[in-house]
């Protein structure tokens, strides 16, 4: 050995044994891997579509003109005096990146299963960057709901501050369901179907198609339990001054989704060895 070579240092790669420890820091190690996966990601989901990222924001529009027609023309909910078209819009945003955030974590494992098998790397990643790529494109049609606000004459208020936070909730959300679901989805794809109608069903105890001042009263609290209540009538809030502003739910939210979400984690952590042969 030369004199003054400096000696590379050997990692082992062993299963873990007793508790996993979750070693969020070897993500950050590792973050410019995820960064390719971000971007791998996104390009794959439009590169075989004829409109290709324009999807992103036709999505939305097409089922707020579809929401428009079945729930105000036809079925006449109210809106708290917010045009529908809006109102339903400004739910359909936040509900889209947590809906795309969960299938995106969910599905990760079965789509990255040929380089799981052959190359090691943090496989918390996978499901994370699922949650970073709906962040992508809830971010672009964000554009035009600022846009749609301004055009019906709503000013852009301060309280768009609070968004990040009811993001960060839905991502949270996102992100638990699919830590707990990734695994069985790698060894059955058919939990995607039964998982994919749980959240339809989701979709409707949630305010997106209609306002939370339907619910009677005496249900409200247990109403405000689900997260994603609690996202869409507090985005609707932040950005229109419609809906239910921050308060002690919101605590109690962030309160349920965090350690459904570390027992994920853990969980997630727990089966890493029979991801990789199942991949």
């Amino acid at each position: 050995m030369s004199a003054g070579r400096a000696i590379e240092p050997v990692v082992e790669i062993a299963a873990p044994r007793g508790l996993t420890p979750l070693n969020l820091r070897e993500l950050w190690e590792y973050r410019e891997l995820v960064y390719f996966f971000l971007w791998r990601d996104v390009k794959a989901r439009y590169r075989q579509m004829a409109l290709g990222p324009l999807w992103i924001v036709i999505h939305p529009v097409l089922n707020m003109v579809l929401y428009t027609l079945i729930f105000s023309v036809v079925a006449k909910l109210p809106s708290d005096g917010v045009p529908y078209p809006l109102f339903n819009f400004a739910a359909l945003l936040p509900w889209g990146f947590f809906h795309t955030a969960l299938f995106s974590a969910a599905g990760s494992l079965m789509n990255y299963r040929n380089l799981i098998s052959k190359v090691y790397f943090p496989r918390l990643s996978v499901p994370l960057v699922g949650v970073l790529s709906a962040l992508v494109d809830f971010l672009i049609a964000f554009g035009i709901l600022l846009g749609m606000t301004l055009f019906y004459g709503y000013a852009l208020r301060w309280t768009l501050l609070v968004i990040p936070v009811y993001l960060l909730l839905a991502g949270m959300t996102a992100l638990a369901v699919g830590l707990w679901t990734a695994c069985a989805v790698a060894y059955f794809h058919d939990v995607l179907d039964t998982l994919g109608y749980m959240v339809k069903l989701w979709m409707f105890v949630s305010p997106v198609v209609y306002a939370s001042s339907l619910v009677p009263a005496k249900w409200q609290t247990l109403y405000y339990l689900n997260p994603m209540a609690v996202v869409v009538d507090g985005f609707r809030w932040a950005l229109l001054g419609a809906g239910r502003p921050p308060d002690l739910m919101l605590l109690v939210s962030f309160l349920l989704v965090l350690p459904f979400l570390v027992s994920g984690a853990y969980y997630f952590r727990k089966t890493e060895r029979s991801i990789v042969d199942v991949a």
